[in-house]
């Protein structure tokens, strides 16, 4: 990245930013840099041996088959319960609460083999679940992180280190109160992330740092704690692991290792009305003025259709808001680090090189506010249908321009100080009068009637700028060391008016990496130009080995 003075001081000078005071808004220096190399960590886990995962792991893995179980229970006994709990209940007439099973077995002379029946089939899942996790193992060596699964079917993963993509750490509200949590290596391909889980928070977090400092080049240090020293009796970990939890309880989330502080803060009143004007909420209303035209016809439908609708976007509210409290971006030397979720903590870190493509997206609600949001394109190991992978493309939920800075400089470290103007006065607030970008000729307006000013194409020394849109504008950044091609089309309606369709094939997501509608004799030496710049960039990228 350029001196930050130098290219605050461009961006500032000009006019039509009108950021003449906002340079004291930006990131300090020391916060915006590549902080300091910190020490290389190595946990317990990271001796190239094999080990087993936390004691308490089956716990947590087996849950829902012990939710299942206590829901038969609560079922079959609620007779008992209602006494239990209301005692002024117990008066009811007979009939009016459903026969308790309990009495049933008591009359049948059944007590005793139902109960014999429970107590094998607890133990019998105890055995299963100690063996599930006997045979679950771990192993981080030099060149990959392997994971051994299965009893009876043996499955054996492995995400080589230097295609490691990002390392996500989950602590989900149950694992939080036990002191436990999950990592996630990201691979490069579908289905091809390798999941630990469950670890203290303490050794996912060392792992972390130990699987990011080896994918980064760096070698395994020589010395360091031994393996021997990290372990201890099971019922030890168990209980230092919950006891860690019920102290987080206390002390609150830690967040040691959110160091350095977030350049982003996103107020709750903010983020709380970014989701109410958003497109889910217009369709709402949509709905709820054909739920009154429809009322005064019919009414037994709605209790099938639109109360299950309304839950639904009431979960999808309380979802999305959730998911943006605690939010943080922060760069660190091992890559930027996005951490948000208010119930399950998500902590992620994207290694320098593993940004494909990036997009500024602006809704039409949003543009009197001056809110956008940033997206970008990434290998995130799942496969297509993972409805969490787009979830996880957002790394700016809602902010305002001051805040897509800071997080574009982090993640487009590449764009030097003169290519700002480029993105932000002409790509993402323009077009202005002297507009750089290769437009849409008068001739072929009609097939953009609408976005035909801001539709263009930028090419600069590190990145590919596609503008588009005028109800959702949008500005896509496509880093030429990882295009990995680029395509022109032409239809029969576009040949017709000179016009085609330049197109930067990067990994798919939710960026939109295509502009249509341009001058056709521009986009040929577009394509040209594109394609020998996009091969010197690669060749000489190193990005993706940081500290080799």
């Amino acid at each position: 990245m350029s001196d930050p003075e130098a290219s605050g001081g461009a961006r500032a000078a000009n006019p039509a930013d009108g950021a003449s005071e906002r340079e004291s808004a930006r990131v300090p220096e020391a916060s915006r840099a590549a902080p300091t190399a910190r020490p290389a960590v190595r946990s317990p886990y990271s001796d190239g041996e094999w080990h087993r995962l936390h004691p308490l792991t089956p716990l947590l893995r087996g849950g829902l088959t012990l939710l299942v179980i206590i829901g038969v229970i609560v079922a079959n006994l609620r007779e008992r319960l209602v006494e239990l709990l209301f005692p002024v209940f117990t008066d009811l007439p007979p009939g009016e609460l459903p026969p308790d099973p309990v009495d049933f077995l008591f009359a049948n002379n059944l007590i005793l083999i139902v109960g014999g029946a429970t107590l094998a089939l607890l133990i019998v899942l105890l055995v299963l679940f100690r063996l599930s996790w006997r045979f679950h193992t771990l192993r981080i060596g030099d060149d990959d992180v392997e994971v051994r699964s299965g009893v009876l079917f043996r499955t054996h993963r492995r995400a080589p280190l230097d295609r490691v993509q990002g390392v996500n750490l989950t602590r989900p509200m149950i694992a939080r109160l036990l002191g436990l949590a999950k990592l996630e290596v990201v691979g490069a391909g579908l289905d091809a992330n390798v999941k630990l889980e469950y670890l203290s928070g303490k050794d996912a977090d060392a792992i972390r740092g130990d699987i990011l400092r080896l994918a980064s080049g760096r070698r395994r240090l020589a010395a360091g704690q031994s393996p021997e020293s990290g372990r201890s009796s099971l019922a030890r970990q168990a209980a230092a692991a919950v006891g860690s939890g019920l102290q987080g309880l206390v002390d609150g989330e830690d967040l040691s290792d959110a160091e350095p502080e977030s350049i982003v803060r996103i107020p709750v009143g903010r983020l709380v009305a970014s989701r109410v004007l958003s497109g889910s909420t217009v369709f709402l209303i949509a709905l709820v003025v054909g739920i009154v035209v429809a009322a005064s016809l019919s009414t037994l439908w709605l209790l099938f259709t639109v109360v299950p609708m309304f839950l639904a976007f009431g979960a999808y509210y309380v979802r999305s808001v959730a998911r943006g409290l605690r939010y943080s971006i922060a760069p660190t030397p091992d890559g930027v680090r996005v951490t948000f979720g208010l119930f399950t903590t998500v902590s992620e870190i994207v290694p320098p090189g593993r940004v494909h493509a990036i997009e500024v997206r602006q809704p039409l609600l949003w543009r009197p506010f001056g809110w956008w949001t940033v997206s970008v394109n990434r290998l995130s190991g799942r496969s297509s249908t993972d409805s969490s992978t787009d979830q996880l493309a957002a790394v700016l939920p809602i902010g305002t321009r001051d805040d897509v800075e800071r997080v574009l400089e982090i993640l487009a470290p590449a764009l030097t100080g003169g290519e700002w103007t480029s993105v932000f006065r002409d790509g993402i607030l323009g077009p202005v009068q002297d507009d750089p970008y290769v437009t849409t000729p008068a001739r072929a307006r009609w097939l953009r009637p609408l976005s035909w000013r801001r539709n263009g194409v930028l090419l600069t020394d590190a990145a590919l700028l596609m503008r588009r849109g005028w109800v959702w504008r949008s500005l896509s950044i496509l880093p030429l060391a990882r295009l990995q091609s680029v395509g022109l089309e032409q239809g029969p309606l576009a040949r017709a008016f000179g016009a085609a369709t330049l197109t930067g094939h990067v990994i798919a997501g939710t960026v939109q990496t295509s502009v249509g509608a341009l001058d056709r004799d521009e986009a040929v030496r577009m394509f040209e130009r594109t394609a020998s710049t996009t091969v010197a960039a690669a060749a000489t990228d190193r990005s993706h080995r940081w500290a080799g």
